[in-house]
Order: C-alpha cells, then structure tokens, then sequence
C-alpha cells in the first residue's frame, strides 16, 4: 500500500513540474510573439504608384529632394527638414512657407551628405532624377521618386497626407480645386468657347509650348474645359516655338512665363519678346492679353500648389 501511494505521489510531483514546463513554453512562445511584434511595428508599408514601400511607422523627419514635393509640403503646412535650393537660398516663392529648414543642394543632384546628416525617416525625391542619384538617396533611407507628371498630382499630395497624418487636408484641398476649376470652367465656357489660350514659356531665351498633359496645360484644357490649339495637341515634349509659328496660331491669350534663372544668359529676352514685331501684331497683343508670370515662374505646374495658384489667378483675370 506504502508503495503504490508513493508511486502516485510520483505521478502527481511529474505531472506538476511537466505543467510548469509548458507553461514555461508558453510564455517564452508569448515572449517572442511580443518581440515579433514589436519589431513589426517598427515599420510599414505604403503603396505609391502601384510600388510598395518600407518605411518607419513613425515619420518625423522628412526631406523634400523635389520642388514638387515642396510645392505639396507649401500648400499642406508640413515642415521638412531639408529642402532644395535655388540660387544658394530658399525658393523665393516659398519663403514664406518654411521655418529655418537645411538646404540640400541643387535640384539635380541633392548633397546626399548633408542629407544624412538630417537622418531622415523619408526621402522625397524626384522622377526626373537619373539612377545613380536615387541610388545614394536611397542608401540613406528609402525615397520615393516623386512624380513630375502632372496627372500624378492628387497620388503626390495624398502620399504626403499619408505620410503626416494629414490625409483629410489632402483630400480637402482637391475637392475645393475640383470645385472651384467646375465653377470657373461654367463660367467661362461661352467666352473661351472660340479662342486659343496658350502658356508659353521661355528659357534660354527661346519660346516653348507643352502637351495638354504637362505642365500648367491640364488647368486650362482639362480641368478648365478649354480647347486646346492644334498646336498643343501635336506636341509630345517640350519644343521649343518659332515666332512665325506664333503668328500662325494667332492665339487670343498668351500666360507667358519668364523666370531669371532660366534664362541667366538672356536677361533680357522678355523684353526683346515683349517688342518683337511680330509678337506685337498678334491677336493677344493687340488686344493687351499678354499675361506675364500669372502664377510664380518656378512653380512645377504639376501639384496642388501650382494648380491652386494659377486657378486663383484665372478667377480674378476672368472676374474683372
């Protein structure tokens, strides 16, 4: 009897301590489901242009490598930590929007040493960007090609919404554009219904036209509903537009856009233009609808900012 009662006390003492193995187990199991976890959320991804991304689940710190990018960071109220320079400062027409940010070098090719030094939890990049420069950004931390393409523009703004928490204002922003473009586009459908509307811009000296697609164009011929002249429709990239090309087309506006910097060698080629004869004789001219720089010439044309910008200024040209 003495031996089968220790016997069972045996049993008892092994099951209790094989009990406390598992849980053991459990826990540590528990442990390193915790760890898992939390690593996992040390990250997370997000889609761009049909692309993936791993980026920090916390975005503190980011860089604006584009101009469109800091055109979109402008009209969002973010404040990156390092922007582009133009002319060794701040783009003038942006000025006013950024507090004492890091300047990161020229717009080709941004100083990828200072940018390391700002440890950034996001680089935004450019799509004009050649390979090897997205390679050293991207060495740094992950950085997104941000797109110079104009139809890009809500993907761009929503992108830097979802990246500062500011989805909702993104999302305002292209609903009151939306809005405000249909109301002036029924406002101006009878006027605009038979004339020709060029933006043309002028670097190096010379005149240059874009697709409907590019540039500040989709305001006016899609988002506005205007025709768009043949010339514009023929084109696939920028070219450059000869004077006698001009007198051909005849347009009835010209928004001419002349930026200092673009034109270092010509300084004085929008004055030469202004006086030109030939530009003097057309349609536009005579009729005193030549408007110079109606938006900021170094905006992109492709972001909510431009967009925004040039609609306002459409709206009070076409309310006088």
């Amino acid at each position: 009897m003495k031996k089968i009662y220790s016997l069972l006390l045996l049993a008892l003492l092994i099951g209790v301590l094989y009990g406390c193995g598992q849980d053991e187990d459990a826990d540590a199991t528990d442990n390193t489901s915790d760890t898992n976890e939390e690593e996992t959320s040390e990250t997370q991804s997000i889609t761009y242009l049909d692309k993936e991304y791993e980026i920090p689940s916390e975005v503190d710190s980011i860089v604006t490598a584009s101009l469109e990018s800091m055109e979109d960071a402008a009209i969002l109220g973010v404040q990156p930590n390092g922007i582009l320079a133009i002319a060794n400062q701040v783009p003038n027409y942006l000025a006013e929007d950024f507090e004492d940010p890091t300047l990161i070098g020229d717009k080709r090719e941004p100083n990828h040493e200072v940018i390391a030094t700002l440890e950034p939890d996001v680089i935004l990049g450019s799509s004009k960007f050649q390979e090897p420069v997205i390679e050293k950004l991207s060495k740094i931390q992950t950085t997104f090609p941000y797109s110079h393409i104009s139809s890009h523009w809500k993907d761009n703004l929503l992108l830097l919404g979802q990246l500062t928490n500011k989805e909702e204002e993104a999302q305002t922003i292209i609903d009151d554009y939306q809005q405000d473009a249909k109301d002036l586009s029924s406002q101006i459908s009878g006027e605009m219904a038979d004339q020709d509307v060029l933006i043309i811009r002028v670097r190096s000296g010379s005149m240059f036209v874009y697709p409907e697609d590019v540039y500040l164009n989709p305001v006016l011929y899609q988002d506005l509903g205007i025709e768009a002249p043949e010339v514009i429709k023929s084109t696939e990239a920028q070219a450059e537009l000869s004077m006698e090309t001009l007198a051909e087309i005849n347009p009835d506006t010209v928004f001419l856009q002349f930026e200092t910097s673009e034109n270092a060698e010509s300084p004085e080629a929008l004055d030469e233009l202004m006086e030109d004869p030939i530009f003097q004789s057309i349609t536009a001219a005579k009729n005193d609808s030549i408007h110079v720089n109606a938006v900021d010439p170094l905006a992109q044309g492709g972001t909510a900012w431009s967009k925004v910008h040039f609609l306002e200024a459409l709206k009070e040209l076409y309310s006088e």
